[in-house]
């Protein structure tokens, strides 16, 4: 993996697309996320138990969807940008053999703290599993 350069402030305008980012949904992915965030709820890692609660296979929880927002916000601002607040909602669950394709844009600048506002999206083939906003600032 290379190094990535840190966006600065003065290079962010408003309307910036980030670059599109495509995760894959796999079981290790979902069940990792869950264990690494010691969530131990079966839905997460047990493909019986996720269906006897009607759920055609284990489903990704909220924190690693979570952490993949992350992911997609410091790969466009790099490693020096500081999150400052990250408000998400769950929409469509992931599952197994589908893909989530992040899109975000940023959406407000404040000069004084040199924030950045993204909205942004993670869709997979059933719509928006994760929709919301992130702030950063940025040197």
């Amino acid at each position: 993996m290379t190094s990535k350069k840190t966006m600065r402030f003065e290079d962010v305008s408003l309307g910036d697309q980030l670059p599109p980012l495509e995760i894959p949904i796999t079981v290790a992915l979902i069940a990792g996320g869950a264990i690494a965030t010691r969530d131990y709820f079966p839905g997460h890692h047990d493909k019986d138990a996720a269906q006897e609660l009607g759920s055609p296979h284990v489903f990704m929880n909220i924190l690693t969807t979570s952490g993949l927002v992350e992911r997609f916000v410091e790969q466009w601002c790099g490693p020096e940008g500081r999150f400052q607040d990250l408000k998400i909602r769950l929409g469509a669950p992931n599952y197994p053999g589908d893909s989530m394709k992040f899109q975000g844009e940023v959406t407000a600048l404040d000069a004084d703290s040199r924030s950045v506002e993204v909205t942004l999206k993670g869709k997979n083939s059933m719509g928006n599993h994760v929709t919301g906003t992130v702030a950063v600032t940025l040197p």
